[in-house]
C-alpha cells in the first residue's frame, strides 16, 4: 500500500476495498472485523449516593475529565415542573416527584449526549429510575462515613438535618443501611471519606478510561 494511501486512510478519506481492508488490519495485527465494528457509544456517568457524598463537587471535575457536561437531575426535575424542589413536595408529594424524576431521566438518557449526572439520593427508591440507570448508565457510588454525609450538608449551609432532632445522625444511619444494598450495585464505588476531592477524581477517571472512556486529560 502507497504511502498516499495511508494518508487518505488516516484523514478518514480512502475508499477502501475489503483487499485493502485486509491488508490493513493485517499490518496492523488485527483481525478485519474489528476494523468494521462500530465503536461503542460510552455511556453516560451516573453519580450514585446519599447528600453529602460528593456529587456536587466531584462532578463537574470529572465531567471536564470527560469533556462532557455536568447535569444535575434536580435542576432537570426543576425545570419541568416550573417549580423548587421544595414546592414539588410541598404542592404535590412525593409520587409527582418521582414521576417527572423518571421523565427527565429517560429524555438524559435517550436524546441527549453522554455526560456526568448526579442523581438524587433517593433514586433507589423509584424502580423504574434505578433500573433504567443499571441498564443505560455506567453507575459510581460515591461513598462516604455518616459523620461525613451530615457535616458536609451542613457546611452547605443547610442546617435542616439537625433542625429539633436529637436522633438525627442515628435516623441517617439507617437511611444509608437501608440504601446500601442498592448502592453497591453500582459499576465502580470511590470512598470519599479517605481521599482528596483530586484523588477521587482521579479514581473515577481511570476507572472509566479503562471502561472505554476517550479521556480529555
Amino acid at each position: 500500500l502507497s504511502l498516499r494511501f495511508y494518508a487518505q486512510l488516516e484523514a478518514g478519506e480512502a475508499n477502501i476495498a475489503v483487499g485493502r481492508l485486509a491488508t490493513v488490519a493485517d499490518a496492523f495485527g488485527v483481525k478485519i472485523v474489528d476494523l468494521l465494528a462500530e465503536p461503542e457509544r460510552p455511556n453516560t456517568v451516573a453519580l450514585l449516593g446519599l447528600r453529602g457524598g460528593g456529587k456536587s463537587t466531584i462532578g463537574p471535575r470529572l465531567a471536564e475529565n470527560l469533556n462532557v457536561d455536568f447535569v444535575e437531575l434536580d435542576r432537570q426535575v426543576e425545570d419541568e415542573a416550573g417549580l423548587s424542589l421544595t414546592e414539588i413536595f410541598e404542592l404535590h408529594g412525593e409520587a409527582y416527584y418521582r414521576r417527572l424524576e423518571t421523565t427527565c431521566l429517560t429524555e438524559l438518557l435517550t436524546d441527549a449526549p453522554p455526560c456526568v449526572v448526579a442523581l438524587s439520593g433517593g433514586i433507589v427508591n423509584n424502580a423504574e429510575a434505578f433500573d433504567l440507570i443499571n441498564r443505560s448508565a455506567t453507575t459510581v457510588w460515591l461513598r462516604a462515613d455518616p459523620e461525613d454525609h451530615m457535616q458536609r450538608v451542613i457546611d452547605q449551609g443547610d442546617h435542616r438535618p439537625m433542625a429539633d432532632r436529637d436522633n438525627a445522625m442515628a435516623e441517617l444511619r439507617a437511611l444509608l443501611t437501608s440504601r446500601e444494598p442498592f448502592y453497591k450495585q453500582a459499576q465502580i464505588t470511590v470512598h470519599t471519606s479517605e481521599a482528596t476531592i483530586p484523588e477521587v477524581v482521579a479514581t473515577v477517571t481511570s476507572a472509566l478510561g479503562e471502561a472505554g472512556w476517550r479521556l480529555k486529560i
